[in-house]
């Protein structure tokens, strides 16, 4: 758009055979459309529209205020058709009516009596003739059903119009540009004048309701896609996209790995306290099942201690402050490095599998069988009556270790198998006897199924009288096995929390990266507006939400436009084949442009705005 020009193309960036045929019903449109601005404001507005077919070269030009133009000798004959037209008619060129195929009626344009540069190529015009029946048959063909008919870019209307130089479009390409004038109607004009679908349909209550229909259908489908994508996300088709083992669950790319690593839980020190508050618990059950046992105490006292000591090197990196420096550094060492941090969750389990593994051990001491009483204790009274209690114990340790964020499933298994292996050799091989015993005396009052423990093991054992019978499971197995699901079933906890740790994680980064790319697009957009428009009125427009139709106008007086013209370059440009078709005259005028437009970056000339550039004309 220039003042009152408005150009058009057709043909651009795809070609298309009928292309003629679109740019006419273009022109025909926008005469019915002056024509009813005309009849409402009752004014003598009126529009001639000129149309030409022929090759062009378009791209922008220079470094500020991008528009998008075309430039060829073509263009120039489409604006002198314009010129050379009559108001309220469409006048075409005879490369444009070779174009159309016969699909309208003409009678000749005379465009060289009004117009010299016409006259003088010996251009040959013709007006459109064309009755509303007729136009409605022919956009109908062609696809088109609307004023909106043409697939161009606007760009400047006048002779030396436009810009850069990057595609050369193949013959075919059609220019249409119309202005608009205030002349005395033309009787006879009127009464040829073509004809379109009248732009003011109105809107029919079928009409009405098939778009009401359309948007259901439309938000039935987008809440299917949004269903589709949410259980996408519940799934693990999440992680497995990103090409993850599937033993391990890690990610196959290092740099993702390493990344999930340093930014898993902040706070996981703070599962350290709960080693703490485990050996505080099971602490507690043994002294209240041997509280003569004074093994219990010490290994109290002194792992818990220990897992102090582990739980402050730990939690200095979420409290700071309250910490000394060099201690809180060595706490963020620990949380960011991956062995670190499971060596020092195999520390803290491993003093908690110790601690009961010693526990245990030490009770075994007061029993040598159920005659004996040279320890002056009663052997109905601690580990000899509960043993059980000392695995239910160790369930606490394996709780213990699921409670370590920080660390993988994998070293989580491989601590829980430690546990587990600990009570498994205890139960079977040193506390053997006194789960014997416990056996004998739980069940020798009830009557479940039995075996001799002679058949069971092929000896004789002390401490079993004759009668002395186990049930058919004995304690020591049915422990050991009921250690061992417990392991299994805290294992898959495990993973299933660090599986989703994972998807977590990858929503975040997606996330992030979403940010990132509206970001940057924000950053482009902003850059692109500005760049096309003055600063303050790009700021107007994104500053706040504006309507489609609303409009910039600001009044200024006292204002200096300047025009900065090459008035021979017209005589410098040709399409000769030295040339590149037009190319590199059209870089060396965008040379000259961008020189312009750096000048605009000197410190002296930032209160001067650019706005346009028209051809070789700088505005």
């Amino acid at each position: 758009i220039l003042g009152d020009c408005y150009y058009c193309i057709c043909g651009l960036p795809d070609y298309r055979e009928d292309h003629a045929v679109c740019s006419i019903l273009m022109g025909l449109a926008m005469v019915e459309a002056i024509s009813y601005v005309r009849e409402k404001t009752k004014t003598g507005v009126d529009m001639r529209v000129g149309v030409h077919t022929g090759t062009v070269l378009g791209g922008v030009l220079g470094q500020k205020r991008w528009q998008y133009d075309v430039w060829s000798t073509d263009v120039t004959v489409a604006n002198k058709m314009e010129a050379g037209g009559i108001p309220g008619r469409v006048h075409i060129s005879q490369s444009t009516l070779d174009c159309l195929k016969g699909e309208f009626d003409v009678e000749p344009g005379e465009g060289g009596s009004r117009c010299e540069y016409l006259d003088e190529k010996g251009i040959e015009t013709y007006l459109i003739i064309a009755s509303k029946p007729e136009v409605k048959k022919t956009a109908a063909q062609h696809g088109l059903g609307g004023p909106a008919l043409l697939n161009g870019a606007p760009a400047s209307s006048k002779p030396g119009s436009p810009a850069l130089i990057e595609t050369k479009e193949p013959n075919g390409s059609v220019h249409t540009s119309g202005s608009t004038s205030e002349e005395p109607e033309d009787q006879d004009a009127q009464a040829d004048n073509p004809s379109f679908p009248n732009p003011r349909r109105r809107l029919r209550l079928q009409d009405l309701a098939d778009r009401v229909v359309d948007a259901s259908e439309d938000e039935h489908e987008l809440n299917q896609l949004l269903n589709e994508a949410l259980l996408e996300r519940e799934s693990a088709q999440v992680v497995k996209k990103r090409n993850t083992f599937l033993l391990s669950m890690r990610f196959m790319d290092p740099d993702m790995e390493t990344r999930y690593s340093v930014e898993k839980e902040k706070q996981s020190g703070a599962a350290f306290s709960c080693s703490c508050v485990v050996l505080l618990c099971t602490a507690l059950v043994e002294i209240l099942i041997d509280p003569w046992l004074m093994t219990n105490y010490m290994t109290f006292v002194v792992g818990e201690v220990l897992l102090l000591i582990l739980t402050v090197c730990s939690l200095a990196a979420i409290f700071p402050r309250a910490f000394p420096k060099k201690l809180v550094a060595f706490s963020t060492w620990i949380d960011r490095t991956r062995w670190a941090r499971n060596t020092w969750a195999m520390l803290a389990i491993f003093i908690l599998v110790m601690a009961n593994v010693v526990d245990m051990l030490s009770c075994l001491q007061y029993y040598t069988g159920p005659n004996n009483s040279t320890t002056g204790l009663d052997v109905e009274d601690g580990c000899v009556e509960n043993p059980k209690y000392y695995n239910y114990v160790a369930v606490l340790s394996l709780i213990a270790t699921i409670m370590l964020v920080q660390v993988s499933h994998m070293v989580k298994l491989t601590l829980m198998l430690l546990v587990t292996g600990a009570v498994a050799v205890i139960n079977i091989y040193a506390w053997r006897p006194i789960f014997d015993e416990y056996d004998r005396k739980r069940f020798q009052e009830h009557d479940f199924p039995v075996v001799a423990l002679e058949k069971m093991q092929g000896l004789s054992t002390p401490g079993l009288n004759s009668t002395g019978r186990l049930p058919l499971v004995p304690s020591k197995y049915s422990m050991t096995v009921m250690i061992f699901i417990m392991m299994l079933s805290f294992y898959y906890f495990s993973r299933h929390v660090e599986k989703l740790a994972r998807t977590l994680f990858l929503w975040k980064i997606e996330v992030h990266d979403q940010k990132e790319r509206v970001y940057e697009m924000r950053r482009w957009n902003e850059a692109l507006v500005t760049n096309m428009l003055p600063e303050h009125v790009a700021r107007h427009f994104l500053g706040s939400k504006k309507r489609d139709e609303e409009l910039y106008s600001q009044s200024y007086d006292e204002i200096g436009v300047m025009f900065a013209s090459l008035p021979n370059f017209a005589d410098f440009y040709t399409e000769e084949s030295i040339n590149n078709g037009g190319i590199e005259c059209l870089r060396f005028l965008n040379e000259i442009i961008s020189d312009f437009d750096s000048l605009l970056d000197n410190p002296k000339f930032r209160v001067i705005t650019k706005i346009k550039t028209i051809g070789s004309t700088y505005m």
